[in-house]
């Protein structure tokens, strides 16, 4: 008998493995629901700045662009260790989640880095309905990212402890899916939000 709550535990190897990436593919989709309610509230409310500062007098296009350069990087190491998965090399599935968890840290911490010259210049989150909706869906991407790093890191004990097993193969590839799919939000974010901020 299956343990209770484990409706997985009767079925072949294979099928319990494609239940969990289509259940994983239903949590992308419910994600990327609420990030494109996100970016509708964002461009309902980007005129609302109440005579406060707008887009181009807080964004810097360089700034922007290099935590672009970041996580898009993040997203091309990635795909190597998948490579590397595939060719069962587990050294160098370590070397490159390495890679990539330095990559996104570096991202957040620009982030956090613009966050906090913004609040300091008295631009913070309440000053407008813009900034609001600027920090909502900018700050909720930034948390996917670190919820990503945390993910990184507990895959990468798994395969020193586990090796590349199957079960820990298959969190790889989940992995890879969630962090392929910020890189996808975070070009929405700056070609929705940032550049027509910056020519606005």
């Amino acid at each position: 008998m299956s343990p209770v709550g484990d409706d997985t535990a009767l079925l072949p190897h294979d099928e319990a493995y494609d239940e969990r990436a289509f259940g994983f593919w239903l949590y992308l989709m419910s994600d990327a629901i609420i990030f494109a309610l996100l970016f509708a509230t964002y461009q309902i409310m980007a005129g609302d700045i109440a005579g406060g500062p707008q887009g181009s007098d807080l964004f810097s296009l360089p700034h922007t662009f290099g935590e672009t350069l970041l996580l898009l990087t993040s997203s091309l190491t990635f795909g190597l260790a998948s490579l590397a998965l595939d060719a069962g090399n587990r050294r160098r599935v370590l070397a490159w989640l390495g890679v990539t968890f330095v990559l996104g840290l570096g991202f957040l911490a620009m982030e956090i880095h613009e966050f906090h010259g913004m609040i300091t210049r008295g631009a913070g989150p309440d000053r407008s309905g813009f900034l609001s909706a600027f920090f909502t869906l900018v700050s909720t991407h930034g948390l996917h990212v670190s919820a990503g790093l945390v993910f990184i890191l507990v895959m990468t004990v798994q395969v020193v402890v586990k090796g590349l097993s199957r079960p820990v193969s298959s969190r790889l590839e989940r992995l890879g899916l969630f962090w392929h799919f910020l890189d996808i939000v975070w070009i929405g974010i700056f070609s929705v939000v940032y550049l027509p901020g910056i020519l606005r």
